[in-house]
């Protein structure tokens, strides 16, 4: 009797272990799945490569506890999915959150069950005359939404229960704006928290501030941009909140941050053991169709060019006259204006193209918010500086006897200067023009760091959002080459047309006409 007892206990025992197991979500047999190079704890991953996205300090809790291990930072939590398959890193460090919202897509990622640390989010508010106010209210508004339950209901909504494909923001809430607009720093392609979706910002830090916002009074204004620049540029007052800040003790005595609405732990992620993958073409065929058809993302490749076109020809003609002009003021040996113009060509020729933008947008300009208009005034003068160099170059390889000839025959400086030798220089510095042309718009590709949704950001948008790299990368760089293509085709024709050597005879001698 007593076996038979004991018999049907472990029966049952073993039923309601079946049954516990089948209701268990996918997420923890994820985390005890075996990994692709078989490591298991944390501290196997002494001396080996891993990665941490740039600005977010999640390695600070784990330094201690490793030995020889190299740090790579990448801009997007998504780069580190190739490096992790292609191996040139081991593991990286990504919140719990990112991980499941990467998991949906990748469902051979693994997380190690042990986490390195939990890490507090915050709300980092702006430095300017509303900063007070704001902080105060979005204080009020964490408090009120943490003790009637709401920010649990929030978390659990696009977090706990991640879907790309259902969760959305279901009910936009209508605000009077009767205290005007804030402006609010998220980080483009951040799923849950901030992404694009039907040409529409979504995801939790996008409700949350909707809501706060309507709350207030407030209308708002959302602006996308890499991770690393939303600390400085809501710092430098160009912005009213910054999203998704890790709190440290550092950050939280240079800026005015807010308490955390959210925590969770941080984790290693690792390349787990897969079975035999998709068909090859029926990957392509799906890459393919996340990254240009699905929510008509061909829209943001359309939108991307348009900016980096309106950026790239806006530079280049405002570039060629600023550099004209100050050249023609210089050329004649002014001292105070070629020295001031040395120090500059100096300055603007030493420094990285993406530093000069944010000194720019984060310190000279850092309460404007056109920041197209800031990338264009940037690149006008690094563009206008590299013409000032050309003019500079081609005038000195054209004889001093051709002005001697032309004074002799009459000309005034002017004219000798704009009918015999701009001509002759221009053969000299136009191949460099072309060059620089095709120098500036591929430069152009770093205006995302300052928030410019150009094509490069475009790209990375999509990629963010697909968690595919092939086809967006693949758009880009073509993009990028025809645009260049068509715009050194139409400078080619224009160093076609005033060079005597390879126009037309006629032409040459259209001018000359027989005296009756």
């Amino acid at each position: 009797m007593k076996k038979n007892i004991a018999n049907f206990s472990s029966l049952l025992l073993a039923a309601l272990l079946l049954l516990t197991n089948l209701a268990m979500p996918a997420a923890v047999f994820a985390e005890q799945a075996p990994t692709k190079n078989g490591i298991t704890s944390i501290e196997e991953l002494n001396g080996k490569d891993l990665g941490v996205q740039t600005g977010v300090l999640y390695e600070d809790h784990i330094k201690d506890d490793l030995e020889g291990e190299t740090w790579y930072y990448y801009k997007m939590p998504n780069d580190m999915i190739p490096a992790l398959e292609s191996n040139k890193i081991a593991a990286y460090l990504i919140e719990e959150v990112g991980f499941y919202a990467q998991r949906f897509e990748h469902p051979e990622l693994v997380r190690l069950e042990e986490p390195v640390g939990v890490s507090d989010f915050a709300v980092i508010v702006g430095n300017n005359d509303k900063q007070d106010r704001l902080f105060a209210e979005l204080q009020e508004f964490i408090a009120q939404g943490r003790e009637n339950g709401w920010l649990d209901k929030l978390y659990d909504y696009w977090v706990i229960n991640w879907n790309p494909n259902t969760c959305v923001i279901e009910t936009i809430p209508e605000t009077t704006g009767e205290n005007g607009t804030v402006s609010i720093a998220i980080e483009g392609g951040y799923e849950p928290f901030s992404f694009e979706s039907n040409g529409k910002f979504s995801g939790y830090d996008v409700e949350f501030m909707m809501n706060f916002c309507a709350a207030y009074g407030y209308n708002w204004e959302f602006h996308a941009m890499e991770f690393d620049s939303i600390a400085p540029a809501v710092i430098a007052g160009k912005y009213d909140f910054g999203m998704n800040i890790v709190v440290d003790e550092e950050r939280a005595e240079a800026s005015v941050l807010t308490d955390p609405y959210y925590s969770c732990d941080i984790v290693f992620v690792l390349e787990g053991v897969t079975e035999d993958g998709v068909h090859f073409m029926d990957g392509i065929k799906d890459s393919f169709y996340k990254t240009f058809i699905k929510e008509d993302r061909w829209k943001l490749f359309a939108q991307g060019i348009g900016t980096t076109l309106l950026i790239t020809l806006c530079s280049i003609a405002f570039g060629t006259l600023f550099g004209f002009a100050v050249y023609m003021l210089c050329r004649h040996g002014n001292p105070l204006a070629n020295r001031v113009m040395n120090v500059f060509d100096g300055f603007i020729h030493g420094i990285p193209t993406v530093v000069f933008l944010m000194i720019l947008s984060f310190v000279i300009f850092a309460n404007s918010s056109h920041i197209t208009a800031i990338s264009i005034l940037g690149f006008t003068l690094i563009f206008g500086c590299s013409m000032f160099d050309m003019l500079k170059v081609g005038n000195n390889a054209v004889h001093r006897g051709q002005a001697e000839a032309a004074k002799a025959l009459g000309y005034s400086d002017t004219q000798s200067f704009f009918k015999i030798l701009l001509p002759q220089a221009a053969q000299h510095f136009l191949p460099i023009y072309k060059n620089d042309v095709i120098s500036l718009i591929k430069e152009t590709s770093v205006v995302g760091y300052i928030a410019v949704m150009d094509l490069t950001k475009m790209g990375d948008l999509v990629r963010s959002r697909t968690y595919q790299a092939f086809f967006s990368l693949i758009a880009v760089a073509i993009i990028y080459f025809i645009l260049e293509w068509i715009l050194i085709s139409i400078v080619t024709r224009v160093q076609i047309s005033i060079d005597p050597k390879r126009r037309a005879k006629s032409k040459i001698l259209e001018g000359i006409r027989e005296v009756e």
